[in-house]
């Protein structure tokens, strides 16, 4: 036998062979005692971070949970947030720093199940192979050298990070609200922007008419102002035209001509078309050729509005219509609520920003798709900074930015190079937000980084989970700031049998689509919705609000509408 000099016992037991190799069989059921201690995040000579060098162990992550091949958390809970039930080993590179689960199609067990504590499997683990023999781990392992100082209360970026509860996360529902409640924090600021400006902000104020729409009674049509019954005798002439003085008034029987937009001229009875009427020319007398209703293409002053009215309400965005409103109303300025200003940092030492991936390199996806998409939904968003895995430079991009928003991709889980959550911890930062119960997306996280100061929104690194954590904290967070009021959900029915998640909502692109034969409208789901592909999401024009278990064909589901619709109908084929 290896390992010590005498018979063997199991641990715990009261026999201690005698001699040297009882001191070093006693040494090393200790030192696996204390490694097993130290896998679930317990405290001793070790440094208490997992190894016997105080580096996180190979099967321990930062935060004291196993890695995603043993799914325990140190309560012995499988940690739901941070596993595919489904997936194998991730091809994706961004899998390393921000897992995200497959669509679960309900042929697994429960993620959550499982309940053998950590502290049993690696304690039994540990212990048994130093009763049967020294482990290679033991044999390499350098001795302890005293006692190590204990870990700070608040870990700088690159230490390993204290462990952190490992509470259930919000729904979704619960998620958006509140990230809509952070950026609702304080009355909005107002600015006032001349027209040519104010395109895309929100008004701050309701837009009320400053005189009547229209000012006087104008004409609808060309034709001819008549006064009393017909015939009509009338001048020649180049009659009223639009842009002139008030006229003098219409005797009965008479008829003047008028274009478009004049002023009526007081005592006017009707507007005749040109078309509708018959000039007899030798007599000078004009006849209609349809009956005449008092009033007819006449705009009466008012007829839009009073002066004092309502137009629209605070909250709105100011569109081209808006706009046109306005100005109609005697507006020169608006008063409207600044967009909101985003900084978007990359991180991540895998991307590219041009060319083909190559050698275990990818092209970076969200770089160029979050801005465009940040400004659909009204922000002004700088140009994004790509920072790698480096936690300086993320603490430094974090504590030097003016944005109301900071936007990050990937590092929200807890990897060795996921430094988010510790850069957070460093600075004070409150979590408001830590993981979502949804797929994909589940890593995401909403931080506010100092009292009434700006927010940061983590988005995990794969595509189509980044593009849930934009809907689910972003969109609501930067409504909130912008003063816009939130949209009315709308559901639809969905053509095809849509998989769920065991507890978790899914978030699933799809498409509009007619009904036929006086059938209702309704969406289909498009394929390709992994957390690392965007094909899917690039043929959509909404995404279908999956409740957990999945629902029927022919069932009703929430639909989150995309800031723009499909550019081209080619969504049928190989993408439904």
């Amino acid at each position: 036998m290896t390992g010590f000099d005498g018979p063997h016992r199991e641990p715990g037991s009261d026999f201690r062979p005698a001699g040297p190799a009882s001191e070093r069989a006693r040494e090393e059921e200790e030192r696996a005692v204390e490694q097993a201690l130290a896998l679930v995040g317990g405290s001793d000579r070790t440094g208490g971070a997992g190894g016997p060098d105080g580096r996180p162990s190979r099967r321990q992550d930062p935060r004291g949970r196993q890695d995603p091949r043993g799914h325990q958390d140190s309560r012995g809970h499988r940690d739901f947030r941070d596993e595919d039930p489904n997936a194998g080993p991730s091809s994706d590179p961004h899998a390393r720093r921000s897992t995200d689960s497959h669509p679960y199609d309900g042929r697994d067990d429960d993620p959550r199940d499982g309940r053998t504590t950590a502290i049993t499997t690696a304690a039994t683990t540990a212990a048994g192979t130093t009763a049967a023999g020294t482990t290679a781990a033991t044999a390499t392992a350098p001795e302890p050298v005293g006692e190590q100082p204990p870990l700070p209360d608040r870990a700088s970026p690159g230490d390993p990070a204290k462990p952190r509860p490992t509470l259930p996360p919000p729904s979704w529902n619960r998620a958006r609200a509140i990230a809509a409640r952070a950026g609702r924090g304080g009355p909005p600021a107002t600015i006032r922007l001349p027209l040519d400006r104010a395109l895309g902000h929100v008004l701050a104020e309701a837009l009320g008419a400053l005189t009547d729409l229209p000012s006087f009674d104008t004409s609808a049509m060309d034709g001819w102002a008549v006064a009393g019954p017909g015939p009509w005798a009338f001048e020649a002439g180049a009659g009223l035209l639009a842009g002139r003085g008030p006229a003098a008034a219409l005797p009965d029987g008479t008829a003047v001509r008028i274009a478009t937009g004049a002023r009526v001229p007081p005592d006017t009875t009707a507007v005749i078309r040109s078309e509708h009427a018959h000039v007899d020319e030798a007599r000078g007398l004009l006849h209609a050729r349809r009956s005449v209703v008092t009033g007819q293409d006449i705009r009466p002053r008012g007829q839009e509005c009073r002066s004092g009215e309502q137009l629209v309400p605070a909250g709105t965005v100011v569109t081209p219509a808006v706009l046109g409103l306005a100005a109609a109303a005697g507006y020169d300025a608006l008063p409207v609520v600044p967009r909101p200003r985003v900084d978007v940092l990359v991180l991540g030492d895998e991307l590219l920003n041009a060319g083909l991936p190559h050698d275990g390199l990818i092209r970076d996806a969200l770089g160029p798709m979050l801005g465009p998409w940040l400004r659909a939904l009204g922000a002004e968003v700088s140009d994004p900074r790509r920072l790698g895995d480096d936690a300086g430079a993320l603490r430094s991009a974090l504590t030097s930015s003016d944005a109301d928003l900071i936007v990050t991709t990937g590092g929200t889980a807890a990897g060795p190079l996921d430094h988010v959550h510790p850069v957070l911890e460093a600075l004070g930062a409150e979590l408001l937000v830590d993981g979502v119960a949804v797929r994909p997306g589940h890593p995401m996280l909403l931080a506010r980084l100092s009292p009434g100061g700006p927010c940061l929104v983590g988005l995990p690194g794969n595509p189509l989970a980044a593009v849930s954590g934009l809907l689910t904290l972003a969109e609501p967070l930067l409504s909130g700031i912008a003063g816009r009021p939130a949209q009315d959900p709308y559901r639809a029915l969905v053509h095809a049998d849509v998989h769920g998640h065991p507890h978790d909502t899914r978030l699933v692109p799809v498409v509009h689509r007619p009904g036929r034969a006086g059938g209702r409208d309704h969406v289909a789901p498009l394929r390709y919705n992994g957390p690392a592909m965007l094909r899917g999401i690039a043929a959509a024009d909404g995404l279908a609000v999956v409740p957990p278990g999945g629902v029927r064909s022919g069932t009703e589901v929430e639909i989150l509408d995309l800031p723009w619709a499909p550019a081209t109908p080619w969504t049928e084929g190989c993408f439904t």
